[in-house]
């Protein structure tokens, strides 16, 4: 099968997030970039494509002029993955869905709970698939997880604790200039209102959602810039609210100094739990009561299809964060041949513009608990 024609918005020069999504997109062979507009600057836009050795009239000055261009062509791009600042989203996003483009979006997918809501109305209306790059939902073990809290092995859930740790603004780096990362990140111009919460808190929350197949109803939320000066929250703590009666809490931090990228998530039930750590992501901890802890790992014993199908290599060879983002990239392909082409796409689960709304309901009413005084506040619908 002929690979889908990709193009790409943002990425160029100094970007981090731009290279991973080109990687994860080639590595299952279901994508291959063509075009692109790499950079807010045109001449440097242009100069980015040519460096990844795309065709000069594909190499674009800006999104607009590539949209327009490639919905024009037989051969024009068939889904486009926007890698910009999080302000930037719901234009890019409209431009292309209004063109027929299907979107593969990083996240979180606006920097407002009003342009998410905008964005979820302009894909129902264009019928156009739209993918939110929450990766880690892309690893077999969390996939495993996830089929196990669906199978009803844990009972009646109680509690989910997701923590996620960093220590990169620890100190005011966005102040030296030079780190375009912290500089966007922790400006609310170009963030929204979430710093850590959006950045790191999105990821948290998606994945609990995720694994659980529950959205928490209620949270309270405690966002500080512990970081003197700072004017978005580098560290937030939020309580968790379930329909169900269960307790949840997220812990997102980026001051926490020794710590890399420590999301964890421990999920507890009446008579088991499960616990995953992205730094150990071939390990999945299973606990039932009166038993002894099971370590289960990809292609091992006891996997079932929903981890096999996201899994390349035997067990015992390891599989990480690229290899989890291009499941995503790959479960976004089935989707986009089977709109195209009434292809199956059975097993494909790839985060939703539905997924990517929640998590900004998520920032929104964190933000109001937080404001008020660390209160209840009930998410948004």
């Amino acid at each position: 099968m002929a690979p889908l024609r990709l193009g790409m918005v943002g990425g160029g020069p100094g970007a981090f997030i731009g290279p991973v999504h080109r990687m994860a997109a080639a590595m299952d062979g279901h994508f291959q970039l063509v075009a692109g507009a790499f950079a807010s600057d045109p001449e440097r836009s242009i100069a980015a494509g040519r460096a990844l050795g795309l065709q000069a009239a594909r190499c674009y000055p800006d999104y607009a002029a590539m949209a327009a261009a490639e919905s024009a062509r037989p051969d024009g791009i068939e889904a486009v993955s926007i890698v910009t600042t999080n302000r930037t989203h719901h234009d890019i996003a409209m431009t292309f869905l209004n063109a027929g483009i299907d979107v593969i979006c990083e996240k979180p997918v606006t920097a407002t709970l009003a342009e998410a809501v905008s964005l979820r109305e302009a894909v129902a209306r264009s019928g156009c698939v739209f993918v939110v790059t929450h990766n880690y939902a892309g690893y077999p073990m969390v996939r495993e997880a996830r089929a196990r809290v669906a199978a009803n092995t844990l009972g009646r859930l109680r509690m989910v604790q997701v923590e996620y740790p960093q220590g990169w603004l620890s100190d005011r780096i966005e102040l030296r200039g030079g780190n375009k990362q912290a500089s966007w990140r922790t400006d609310p111009a170009e963030a929204g209102a979430g710093g850590a919460l959006g950045d790191i808190g999105t990821h948290a929350f998606h994945l609990a959602c995720f694994v659980t197949g529950q959205t928490p109803q209620a949270v309270l939320a405690d966002l500080a810039a512990l970081a003197q000066g700072r004017v978005l929250d580098d560290n937030a703590s939020v309580l968790l609210r379930y329909p169900n009666g269960a307790r949840g809490a997220i812990w997102a931090s980026q001051i926490a100094i020794g710590c890399a990228n420590g999301l964890r998530l421990r999920v507890f039930g009446e008579y088991g739990a499960l616990d995953w750590s992205q730094e150990s992501p071939n390990e999945l901890w299973v606990d039932q009561r009166d038993a002894p802890r099971q370590r289960i790992v990809p292609g091992g014993p006891g996997v079932g299809a929903e981890a096999a199908r996201v899994t390349r290599l035997p067990a015992g060879h390891p599989e990480g964060f690229l290899e989890a983002f291009a499941a995503i990239y790959t479960d976004a392909a089935q989707l986009i041949r089977a709109r195209r082409t009434g292809a199956a796409a059975a097993g494909a689960m790839p985060p939703s513009v539905q997924d990517g709304l929640l998590a900004m309901a998520f920032v929104d009413a964190c933000v109001r608990s937080s404001h008020a005084g660390n209160v209840w506040v009930t998410l948004a619908e």
